[in-house]
């Protein structure tokens, strides 16, 4: 009877790690050929990831929450002289690994549990795995948790808060390890930080008119829509900023194509999926496209493109601006805040508007302000007017 440890392989798309969320199997148990026996996390996706050997178990070599480096021991199987493995399980371990991978890879969260009928919760709903092993570590107790996402799940700020709630008032404190998706987070931003000289403008926005015209028509696209339109029209006539910085051989890549990132908060925190190619859709297009990436986003599913340039719409959470963070190697992002009523002068004359405050953040290495102040008119004049703009788009 011999020994075969499986080590942590190659996941693609440039991961170097992943985090242990749970194990499929247990010491001692049976496994076979191309069966899941762990269930890690990484910063793209929630990820099965199947045994090559048959046999038994006979170590799992990382505990539920521990982050394994790639080409690091994962389990080890006692195998039998006639079991052997399949040869294409994973990535650098045979023929189609990447195919065999992708059927395995699957969503954080595909679909949504059913609420549940009227009464006592004895069965909280729990789509992540990360939130229960959250919860298991700080000793909450999830059928006394108030759960706040969609149909009655229960998220991570809802344990979170549940911690604060039952934590001593003395001064201890509490520390929670940083999992690999806000690693790649970290690791990301402070790239960008280190890297860009950053600057900003801003601008209030009259944005009466681009509310009526939502208004107007309740079933037609959203304000976001109309937003992303107005951005793709900026960035066509000024492509410095759909651009990426080859610092190598100092030259500006300005890109033909506009894959439009949509900042989104999800359960496991901000992502950007992108709408590809936005520069062919009309703003119906774009509405039914950004809800399906952001509904994709927030469910934990991966695969839209990486983003030639940022919209974040932080309105959506009811604050005015933001000094956001290029997404590198992009080099710029536009935000606009909440549209709320403020006075205003028109033709000499004091109303109440709608106004939102829009900030651009750019690199200062691929342009001057005068460019970027062009750039955000650009936007603003779309928005105060936006149904001629669209007329000429």
């Amino acid at each position: 009877m011999g020994a075969q440890t499986f080590v942590l392989p190659d996941l693609g798309e440039g991961l170097t790690e992943a985090e242990i969320v749970r194990w499929l199997v247990a010491e001692g148990d049976p496994v076979e050929v191309d069966q899941a026996v762990v269930e890690v996390e990484t910063a793209k996706s929630m990820v099965e990831v199947p045994s090559p050997y048959a046999g038994r178990v006979t170590t799992l070599h990382a505990a539920p929450g521990t982050t394994v480096d790639v080409g690091r021991p994962l389990i080890t199987v006692s195998a039998g002289a006639d079991e052997g493995g399949s040869g294409h399980v994973l990535i650098g371990y045979g023929t189609s690994g990447a195919t065999a991978l992708a059927r395995r890879r699957r969503p954080r969260a595909a679909t949504t549990p059913a609420r549940p009928a009227a009464g006592p919760r004895a069965v909280p709903l729990v789509v992540s795995p990360l939130v229960r092993n959250l919860a298991r570590d700080n000793g909450v107790d999830l059928r006394h948790v108030q759960p706040t996402g969609r149909g009655g799940i229960i998220t991570r700020a809802d344990v979170e808060r549940a911690v604060h709630a039952a934590a001593p008032a003395a001064a201890d404190e509490r520390r929670t390890p940083l999992s690999g998706f806000r690693k790649a987070v970290s690791a990301a931003l402070t790239r960008s930080r280190a890297e860009i000289p950053e600057a900003t403008v801003w601008v209030d926005v009259d944005a009466t008119r681009l509310w009526e015209l939502r208004a107007a028509h309740p079933d037609g696209p959203g304000l976001l829509a109309y937003l992303a339109r107005f951005t793709v029209a900026a960035l066509r006539a000024y492509p410095v900023f759909n651009a990426r910085l080859d610092t190598e051989r100092q030259e500006i890549v300005e890109l033909d194509q506009i894959d439009l990132g949509i900042a989104v908060q999800g359960d496991r925190g901000l992502v950007v999926p992108a709408v590809a190619a936005a520069e062919r859709m009309t703003t119906t297009e774009l509405d039914a496209e950004i809800r399906r990436i952001t509904a994709d986003a927030r469910a934990g599913r991966v695969g839209s493109p990486a983003g030639t340039f940022t919209l974040n719409n932080y309105g959506s959470f009811r604050v005015d601006g933001s000094a956001a963070i290029i997404n590198h190697p992009q080099v710029a992002i536009l935000g606009i805040g909440r549209m709320i009523d403020r006075p205003w002068v028109v033709d000499g004359e004091l109303c109440v508007r709608k106004i939102a405050q829009m900030s651009f953040v750019f690199d200062h290495r691929v342009c001057d302000g005068g460019t970027a102040a062009g750039f955000m008119r650009c936007v603003a004049d779309a928005i105060e007017d936006p149904a001629s703009v669209i007329a000429r788009l």
